[in-house]
């Protein structure tokens, strides 16, 4: 099979340029340019030092005058150009920047709804606006001191061979010892290494942003970091990452430093010759002194050309883990409206697995949900409830099988119109920093205060409004405003209740509340389902005792099906989960056992 050629680094940052592509070959010129003007002050000070040196009684003053301002003159002139360079080069990179962003979150907004299952919030923050971030500074400094770099050397090597070729062979050994050791240093070891480096880093930066978020946790409960063991192992790892990246660069770079300079080691010896072979003294040392000025230069340009292929790697692997990103399968969706005139919920031979996993999380799945019927899943943890239910909402396609909605196949309706007609409300409930009210409305357009007051008492979320001073209008995380677990959800069942979609998807939205919260969101999840098509994952077997249907769901497949009492009456799964449910939560010291087996089906 041909490897596919992947396009170089700066094609792959065109398109995000916009308008602005012109400027980076300009920057590029304007480098170039800059860096001839800052040659001239040195062919110049060779030129007065000369004339001092072979005609010390008879100076030129006019002339060496005219050199001195001439220098002077284009330096200055340098440093202009080399303004001018930088800031096209800003300019372009900061509109990368922007593009890198802006098309990123637009992917991101248009992926299906399991791919913020796959990717944590930490991750892509670090993917995106890091990944931004560096090629920034690589399209702003690095690709400019490069053009830089290119022009110098030649025009440098033309003035060594010019002004005495014999110097310029010895000040081009540590130049070409340097050159070989930058090379060793960017090798395929170091590029491999840097990428692992990159990986470690990415893996920490994601744990970090998840361990912050459960600090009341680790605090509630006065555990350390310890007890957060993903993240305490992601900072080992970047620590024998940077560790282990360190020492592969500790000798050559040592070797680098030393050996760019020494020029003068290698200059000196040659002059010594030169001057014992008859040459004339005041030429020698006046080409020594030309010497020993330049070979800095060529030390820094080598410096800029590793910084630069070092860059170079770094931006190319940052826009690789964007498109590895946003390189997520996709799901197509149809254009075409569909008239869906019934809001019933169907399942048929549906088999689905997860990427890399051995075995199927839903394994032929069939059942039919009414129009108006309720629902309840219930079974062990990791039986597959979750996922049926996302497979309803469409956050994956079945891999067989299919999922309908009023009888049309959820891949033929229109994301909009899917979404306008199923409201999720998920066990880990996200609310914006944003005011009440709009946490409230933003499921829905042109919202109604009659809509918005309703869904406040439908969700029994009046007494949480009435206790904040500025009511709706409170600000989330605004001057130490912060909501409970089951506060959170009450608002988050509010706006269910303005969406008002026929269909109502349940993910244990009473998981992590406290008794009275859950008194409250059972009364709340009570009246949303009411006339609503609800498929409900039971976290409490309580809270299923009067739908319609119950569901035993056990690795992928339906087990049992049947009313409360049917189930009941049937003796099997369903019995022996109601029976150590009940145990549970007639608990008491000593009876441990009852716990562990209770504590199966939470």
């Amino acid at each position: 099979m041909q490897k596919i050629k992947k396009k170089s680094v700066l094609n792959r940052f065109k398109p995000y340029m916009g308008r602005k592509k012109v400027l980076l070959p300009l920057s590029l010129i304007l480098s170039g340019l800059s860096a001839i003007l800052n040659i001239i002050p040195f062919v110049l000070v060779w030129y007065i030092t000369r004339n001092i040196l072979s005609t010390p009684q008879a100076i030129d003053i006019s002339s060496v005058g005219t050199y001195a301002w001439l220098a002077f003159a284009s330096a200055i002139a340098g440093v202009v150009v080399y303004f001018c360079a930088l800031m096209s080069s800003h300019l372009a990179a900061f509109r990368v920047e922007v593009g890198l962003q802006k098309v990123g979150m637009q992917k991101i907004m248009s992926m299906p709804l399991g791919f913020f299952d796959t990717y944590s919030s930490g991750k892509m923050r670090k993917i995106v606006n890091d990944g931004a971030g560096t090629t920034h500074t690589f399209l702003a400094h690095q690709l400019p001191d490069m053009a830089g770099a290119i022009v110098s050397p030649i025009i440098l090597l033309v003035l060594i061979f010019a002004v005495d070729w014999r110097m310029g062979l010895a000040s081009l050994v540590p130049i070409i010892m340097g050159f070989i050791t930058m090379k060793f240093m960017t090798s395929t070891k170091g590029k491999e290494f840097q990428k692992k480096y990159f990986d470690s880093l990415e893996e920490m930066s994601s744990e970090s942003v998840e361990y912050v978020r459960g600090i009341p946790v680790v605090k509630t409960f006065g555990q350390s970091i310890f007890s957060f063991k993903r993240f305490y192992n992601s900072i080992i790892r970047y620590k024998e990452m940077v560790h282990a990246y360190t020492l592969l660069w500790r000798k050559p770079m040592s070797f680098y430093t030393i050996i760019m300079q020494s020029a003068a080691f290698f200059l000196i010896p040659m002059a010594i010759l030169l001057v014992g072979n008859g040459e004339n003294l005041s030429l020698v040392l006046a080409n020594f002194i030309f010497y020993i000025l330049i070979s800095p230069i060529f030390t820094m340009l080598l410096m800029k050309s590793m910084y630069f292929q070092q860059n170079s790697m770094i931006a190319e692997q940052a826009i690789d883990r964007l498109d590895n990103l946003l390189n997520y399968p996709s799901m197509s969706y149809s254009k075409i409206p569909r008239d869906i005139k019934s809001h019933s919920l169907e399942f048929k031979n549906v088999v689905f697995s997860y990427e890399g996993a051995d075995k199927r999380a839903v394994d032929g799945i069939s059942f039919k949900l009414s129009e108006g019927e309720t629902i309840a899943l219930v079974g062990a943890s990791g039986g597959g409830k979750t996922t049926i239910a996302r497979l309803a909402a469409r956050f994956w396609d079945a891999d067989e099988g299919e999922v309908l909605v009023g009888g049309i196949n959820v891949k033929d309706i229109p994301k909009k119109e899917l979404m306008d007609n199923v409201s999720f409300v998920f066990q880990n409930t996200k609310l914006f920093k944003e005011s009440l009210r709009e946490n409230i409305i933003f499921g829905k357009k042109n919202v109604t205060e009659e809509e918005i007051q309703s869904a406040v008492n439908s969700s029994q979320s009046r007494e949480i409004i009435e206790g904040l001073r500025d009511g709706l209008d409170t600000v989330i995380g605004s001057k130490g405003t912060y909501l409970s677990g089951g506060e959170q959800q009450r608002i988050a069942l509010a706006r269910a209740f303005v969406k008002n979609a026929p269909i109502v998807l349940l993910d244990e939205a009473t998981a992590f509340a406290d008794p009275e919260n859950e008194h409250l969101i059972q009364k709340a999840l009570k009246e949303l389902s009411r006339g609503k098509t609800t498929l409900m994952i039971a976290h409490r077997l309580t809270s299923v005792r009067n739908v319609d249907r119950i569901l035993v769901i056990d690795n992928g497949k339906v087990l049992e099906e049947g009313t409360h009492d049917e189930l009941l009456s049937k003796g099997g799964l369903y019995k022996t989960m109601w029976n150590e449910y009940q145990q549970s939560v007639a608990w008491k010291i000593g009876s441990e056992s009852n716990v562990e087996k209770g504590a199966k089906y939470e």
